[in-house]
C-alpha cells in the first residue's frame, strides 16, 4: 500500500490559473501536480496556446456546441497528456549530457530513492558495456507524474439556456467538469476538495473508469482532500458504498494553507497525522470490505489484490527537516508543496508583476480576508493589483464585479436566479438594504465595508497564465488575485526548480531570515489568533450555541498543545521546544 512515486512531494492545485499547466512543465521529471478543471473559459484559452506551441492542430469549441464545457475539458487533458507523453518519449532517447532533461531528471530525485543511487553508479562505472547497460536501464525507468485534477465540490452552479431553462443536473460545473475527466485520456486522479456534494459522488458512479478492471486496475482515481479523520472516514465510507474507492486522503491544515480555508473545530495538524497514523489500518480495512461488499452486489469486478490507498498532507510545510519529519514518524506517502512553488516560474503561471511583488513581499502582506464570494475565509495577498482594483471601485462609486463568469453564482437573497455576492449587483441591493436598516450609521458602515470587501475571484484567478502566455485577457479584465498561504511569506526571491527541489530535500536552504517556527508551532499561533478575533467579533452578544462552540474549540486547542509537549518529551528529533509551546499556552488560557 505504499506510494510509488520517485518523488516524495507533489504540488497541489494553486488556484485556477497558477497551475493550470503546471504538469506540462513538471511531469516530465517525475512530478506529480494538479489542475484546477472549474474555469472552461482558461482552459480553452490555453488549449489553444499550447496546440500553438507545440504545433498541433486546435478546433475552437463554442459556447454553442452541446456539453461545450464537458468537451473543453476533456480536450484540453487530452493536450496535456500528448504532449508530456512527448516530452517524456524525447528524453529517453537523450544521451546522458550534464545539463540536459534526461540528466535534470535523475539529478532532481532525492538521493538516497533507488534510482538516484543507480544514476551514480552509472557516473563512476569505467566500464563501457557495463555503463551502457546501466544507462538503458536508467532510461526505461522514466516516468511522468501524474496529472491529476481538482475539482471543489461547493462550486456547483446550476447552468441554464438562452430561454432561462434550467439544464439537468448533470450540466452543472461540477458535474461537467467531473465528466469531462473521466472522458479524458488521463490515467490520473481526481481531487474533490471544499466538502462534500452528494450529486457529485453520485455521478461518479456513471463511469467505468472509476471501478476495478478485471486485472484490478483503477484507470482514474479519487483522492479526497480532507480536515480531519472523522471527515475521511465519513466520505470514504459514502464512496465505499457506491464501490467507489479513495486512493488517497490528502489531509491539508484548516488554516495553514493557500486559497480557501476551512478550519476545523481547534483540532490541530499534529493530532490528526497521529490519529490517522494509529487508525489507517483500521481505516483501510473497513472501506475495503464496504467497496468490495457494493462491487459485489452491483456484478462489478471486486478487489482481489488490496488496492494502494496513500495517507499525504499539505499546508505550511517549509523546510527539509519538517517534510523528512513528517514524512518518517507520521509514515506519509507524499508531502504537498504548494505556495513556494508561486516563487518557480519554471512550475507555474505568475505574471512579472505579482512575481516580482511576491519574491519582495513582507510577513504582513499576506492575511485571511472575506474576499471570497463563497462566504469562507480565503488568504489574501495585500500587494495585488486585484486589490488594488478592488479599492478603485469602491472610490469610484462602483464596488463589485461584472461578474462575467459567473461560477460562484450562489444567492438568491435578491432574485430568483442566483447571482455572485462579488457581484455588482448584489453588491449595490446589499448596500441599499443594509441602508435602509434602523441602526447607527457606524454600524452601517461596518456591515457595508464586509460586503465591499468580496473579489471576483474567477477573473482574477485566471488573469496571470493568460498574462504570463500573452493570450487574449477574458472580458480585458488583467487585475490579478493571488492566494498564497502565510507560510510563503518564509521565502524571499525567485527560484528554479532545482533549487525548490534542492532546498525540499535539503541540499540547500532558500529560506529568508524571519525567524520560522516549526510548521505545527505557526498553525498553532493562527488557530490561536483566528480564535481570539472570533471571540472579539461576538463580544457580549455570544450566546450559549457560541459559548460551546468556543469552548470546545479551546480545549481541542489545549489537546493539541498536550500532544505536542508529549511529543517533545518523548522524541529528540522533534523540532520545536515546550518554551514555545508555553508562551502559546498562555495566550490560549487567556481568551
Amino acid at each position: 500500500m505504499k506510494n510509488t512515486s520517485q518523488h516524495s512531494f507533489h504540488i497541489p492545485v494553486l488556484g485556477l490559473s497558477y497551475s493550470i499547466d503546471t504538469p506540462i512543465k513538471v511531469a516530465p521529471f517525475g512530478i506529480s501536480s494538479v489542475i484546477s478543471i472549474m474555469d472552461d473559459e482558461l482552459i480553452e484559452s490555453m488549449r489553444s496556446y499550447h496546440c500553438s506551441q507545440n504545433d498541433l492542430e486546435f478546433t475552437h469549441i463554442n459556447k454553442k456546441e452541446e456539453d461545450y464545457r464537458t468537451k473543453r475539458i476533456t480536450n484540453y487533458l487530452n493536450i496535456v497528456k500528448q504532449i508530456i507523453d512527448s516530452q517524456v518519449g524525447k528524453i529517453k532517447k537523450m544521451p546522458f549530457v550534464e545539463g540536459n532533461s534526461l540528466w535534470q531528471y535523475f539529478e532532481l530525485l532525492p538521493q538516497e530513492s533507488a534510482l538516484s543511487k543507480l544514476f551514480h553508479q552509472m557516473l563512476k562505472e569505467n566500464d563501457t558495456a557495463k555503463k551502457e547497460k546501466l544507462q538503458n536501464e536508467l532510461r526505461e525507468s522514466v516516468t511522468a507524474g501524474d496529472i491529476d485534477v481538482n475539482i471543489m465540490a461547493k462550486v456547483d452552479k446550476q447552468n441554464y439556456t438562452k430561454e432561462g431553462v434550467s439544464l439537468p443536473d448533470e450540466y452543472s460545473d461540477a458535474l461537467s467538469a467531473l465528466r469531462g475527466f473521466a472522458k479524458s485520456n488521463l490515467t490520473s486522479s481526481v481531487i474533490f476538495s471544499a466538502g462534500y456534494n452528494p450529486r457529485l459522488y453520485n455521478y461518479a458512479e456513471n463511469f467505468e473508469d472509476f471501478f476495478p478492471d478485471e486485472n484490478n486496475y483503477l484507470k482514474k482515481k479519487i483522492i479526497l482532500k480532507v480536515s480531519d479523520y472523522r471527515s475521511a472516514l465519513i466520505q470514504g465510507k459514502i464512496l465505499a458504498k457506491k464501490g467507489l474507492w479513495v486512493s488517497e486522503f490528502r489531509i491539508e491544515s484548516g488554516l495553514n494553507c493557500g486559497g480557501h480555508v476551512f478550519a476545523t473545530d481547534g483540532i490541530l495538524m499534529g493530532p490528526i497525522l497521529e490519529e490517522f497514523k494509529q487508525n489507517r489500518h483500521k481505516l483501510y480495512q473497513e472501506l475495503l470490505i464496504l467497496c468490495n461488499e457494493n462491487l459485489q452486489t452491483s456484478n462489478k469486478n471486486i478487489f482481489i489484490k488490496n488496492p494502494i490507498q496513500k495517507i499525504t498532507a499539505q499546508g505550511g510545510i517549509g523546510t527539509a527537516d519538517e517534510h523528512a519529519y513528517l514524512l518518517s514518524y507520521y509514515q506519509l506517502d507524499s508531502i504537498g508543496w504548494g505556495s513556494p512553488f508561486l516563487l518557480v516560474p519554471e512550475a507555474t503561471n505568475v505574471d512579472e508583476i505579482t512575481l516580482n511583488q511576491l519574491s519582495t513581499a513582507s510577513k504582513e502582506d499576506y492575511y485571511l480576508s472575506n474576499a471570497s464570494p463563497l462566504g469562507v475565509l480565503f488568504n489574501n495577498f495585500r500587494k495585488s493589483t486585484a486589490e488594488i482594483q478592488r479599492k478603485e471601485r469602491i472610490a469610484k462609486g462602483r464596488a463589485g464585479s461584472p461578474c462575467y463568469k459567473k461560477l460562484l453564482s450562489n444567492n438568491t437573497e435578491f432574485t430568483e436566479k442566483p447571482i455572485c455576492t462579488a457581484s455588482r449587483q448584489y453588491i449595490d441591493l446589499k448596500t441599499k438594504q443594509i441602508n435602509s436598516l434602523d441602526i447607527s450609521d457606524e454600524q452601517k458602515q461596518i456591515q457595508i465595508t464586509n460586503v465591499e470587501e468580496r473579489d471576483c475571484l474567477c477573473e482574477g484567478l485566471s488573469a496571470s497564465a493568460l498574462i504570463k502566455t500573452k493570450m487574449p485577457l477574458s472580458h480585458k479584465l488583467s487585475a490579478v488575485t493571488i492566494c498564497p498561504g502565510p507560510n510563503l511569506a518564509y521565502f524571499s526571491g525567485i527560484f528554479s526548480l532545482k533549487d525548490m527541489i534542492s532546498h525540499i530535500y535539503g541540499l540547500k536552504n532558500i529560506n529568508n531570515k524571519i525567524e520560522r517556527p516549526h510548521v505545527f508551532i505557526n498553525e498553532l499561533e493562527l488557530y490561536i489568533k483566528y480564535l481570539q478575533k472570533q471571540v472579539q467579533a461576538y463580544g457580549e452578544s455570544i450566546n450559549e450555541k457560541q459559548q460551546k462552540y468556543f469552548t470546545k474549540f479551546k480545549q481541542n486547542l489545549q489537546v493539541g498543545i498536550d500532544y505536542y509537549k508529549k511529543m517533545v518529551e518523548n522524541f529528540s528529533n522533534v523540532q520545536y521546544n515546550t518554551l514555545q509551546l508555553s508562551k502559546l499556552e498562555v495566550q490560549l488560557s487567556n481568551i
